[in-house]
This record gives C-alpha cells, structure tokens and sequence, in this order.
C-alpha cells in the first residue's frame, strides 16, 4: 500500500511525540487524525494486550460537546434509547440514527451536567449532523468539538497501572461511570470503559499541553508492569464482537440489524428524530442481522472489502471483518447475515480473495 503523505488535513494528536518513540508501525485515518494500527505486530499487540497493559493513543474519538438549556434535549434527538433516567457521571453506549432510522454513529455518551454533554464518537463526521438538528430546531445549545484526546488504558494490569497515577480511588469505578481525577492540577474525566473486552479505562484528556506529561508518567509508572503503547486490536475486537462504524455497519443498517436493538427505547425515546421508523423496524424485526462467522482453513487475507456470504449458489450475507485468531484457532470475523441462515450453526460459504471458504454461523462472539 502507498504512503500516505503528511498535512494538517491528517491531525496529529497530543500523544503522537509518545506513539512514534514506542515505535508504531501503521496508522489508519479515523476522524481525520492518525490511530495507531499495529506496535510490533498485530498478533505480538494481541497477546501483550491480554497479559498486561497498554496505553492507546485513541484521540481520534472526537467529542461532539453539548451545552446549554437544550443539551439534553438534543442528546434525545438523536438517539433512540432513552436517556431520562441517565445520571450525571454516567456513559452510555447510544446508537445515533437518522430520519429513516439509519446508524450514523455509535458513540458513548458522557452526561457530564445536566446541560453538558459529550458525544464520544466513532468514526464520521457527527459534528454537522448534530451542528444541523439545532440549528434546524433553533435548539438554545452550543454544539462544539473541544479540546478534550481520550488515552485508552486497556489490559488486565489496568487497575494497578491506573491506581498508581490516580490513586486507588479509581478503581472503585464501575461499568461505563466515570469521576474527575486529579493529574497535576487538573480535573480529568475518567471513565471505566474502552474498545477492548480486556477490562480498562479511558481518560478524557481535557487540554493538549498535558498529553504528553501524562503518556509519560503513565509510562514511567508501569514499567514494571510491562507497560506498552498499543492501540485497537483487529484480532481482540472480532473476538470480542465490539463493531466498527464504517467496516461493519453503515447509514443503510439500523441499530436492530446491527444486534444493537436492546438500546433503543423506541416507545419511550420521545423525540427521537428515527422514532417513527423504528417503531416500525421494531415491529416487523430485521431481515438481516450482525453475526459472528467461523470462517474454516488457514489463516484468511486481509479483509479490506465486504466478502460475499453463498449458499445453495446465492447471496445470503457479507464479512466485513476477518482476520486469523491464534487463541481460538480459526478464522473469526463478523458478518451481516439474512434471517435465512443466521441461525447458529448454519454451514454457509465466503467468498474470500484466496477463493471459496467453507465457513459456520455462531450462535455467540468468542469473548
């Protein structure tokens, strides 16, 4: 693949000074800025992850901000789980859609006060949509991406690594809550969450002039821990089933087809903009659905496109990420599969750039 050439269109992040002294190999594009992709390779990452801990340059999750009298109100907009009994000190993990019901983003929602909001988002331009709805809504709200670069803390010696830095206190974090901690005389929102199913943190870095300092003393703290920089693992998120915005689901799939029916509150998500579509969705249930895929033999080829799921010599599905995984010693990938076959266990075919493979249905992810 082709280099990409460097520019302020493709933003650094307060880390980036960190990310290339641990000597990353690849990065991606992810709401205009750099993410790492793989350290030392994707499978040494994969493994240190599941052992240790390691710290992730995820500045790319811009926040959408929200502020003001209608903050609230617009965070319900755009959301078809209902967010009235969502306490301030809470995340949560909301499906954005638009008018027709279609997934725009899947982001986490932080409810900071009652009139401040962030929108922690995945990868698409989320600022104009919401930018759009209050203006179109003349809703009294300032809609804004601040200054604020998320650093994932990810691996089961999170706990230890965190608790050194910010004291033992934030380890009594549950689930998708956070609480302000203090890093050199700075509040940080810190939440007990990320994109790993290895267990972690993830600090809401308020401020870029102390990414650095932070990266640092996280470092310097878990050396004995066999701290490493890491990032997103394309092997430990299809395990995990943890979806990618863009890969494996777009605007023409909705939150139910995407296995994300059980957020949306869809008779109670008043205001909603996707409300009326998905009553109806609700209704009459999906005709395809996200499902993990076995794919059998060696080792598959970079999944860089969707790839055809056969059987009886038609089209009843697509991959949209795949990739070879040592623990489990298969081919494990995520598929969108029609209601015809997604049952569990069903023997279906992928057509993969090596050729046609045999492949099965599970009826879960494989963590």
């Amino acid at each position: 693949m082709a280099l990409l050439s460097p520019s302020r269109r493709l933003r650094r992040t307060p880390f980036s000074e960190g990310v290339e002294a641990a000597g990353v190999k690849a990065y991606t594009i992810y709401n205009h800025m750099l993410l790492p992709t793989v350290f030392r390779s994707v499978e040494e990452d994969y493994h240190h992850l599941k052992s240790a801990v390691q710290i992730w340059d995820v500045s790319c999750e811009r926040q959408v901000e929200l502020r003001g009298p209608d903050a609230g109100r617009l965070m319900q907009m755009l959301t078809p789980r209902d967010l009235r009994g969502m306490n301030i000190g809470q995340c949560f993990y909301v499906p954005i859609v638009d008018e027709t019901g279609g997934m725009l983003n899947d982001p986490v929602a932080v409810k900071l006060a009652e009139d401040r909001w962030w929108i922690s988002i995945a990868d698409s331009d989320l600022l104009y949509w919401v930018k759009g709805i209050a203006n179109g809504w003349r809703l009294d709200v300032l809609v804004d991406e601040p200054d604020v670069s998320p650093l994932g803390i990810q691996g089961p010696k999170s706990d230890e690594l965190m608790a050194r830095v910010f004291g033992d206190k934030v380890k009594d974090l549950r689930f998708f809550r956070f609480g302000w901690f203090d890093f050199q005389g700075r509040d940080l929102v810190i939440a007990r969450s990320g994109y790993s199913k290895q267990g972690g943190y993830e600090i809401y870095v308020e401020g870029s002039d102390i990414g650095m300092p932070l990266w640092n003393a996280l470092m310097e703290a878990g050396k004995d821990l066999d701290v490493h920089a890491g990032c997103p693992n394309l092997i430990e998120r299809i395990e995990g089933g943890l979806l990618s915005y863009g890969n494996d689901m777009t605007d023409d799939n909705t939150p139910h087809e995407c296995g994300l029916g059980k957020f949306c509150d869809t008779q109670m998500a008043i205001g909603c903009i996707g409300r009326d579509a998905l009553l109806r969705v609700a209704k009459e249930g999906p005709i395809q659905m996200i499902s993990p895929v076995a794919i059998h033999g060696d080792a598959v080829p970079a999944c860089a496109d969707w790839w055809p799921i056969m059987a009886n010599g038609k089209r009843v599905g697509r991959i949209s990420s795949a990739t070879w995984s040592p623990d489990y010693n298969t081919n494990v990938s995520i598929g969108m599969v029609r209601m015809t076959h997604w049952d569990a266990g069903t023997a279906v075919q992928v057509e993969t750039p090596d050729g046609m493979r045999d492949a099965t249905v599970m009826d879960k992810f494989w963590i």
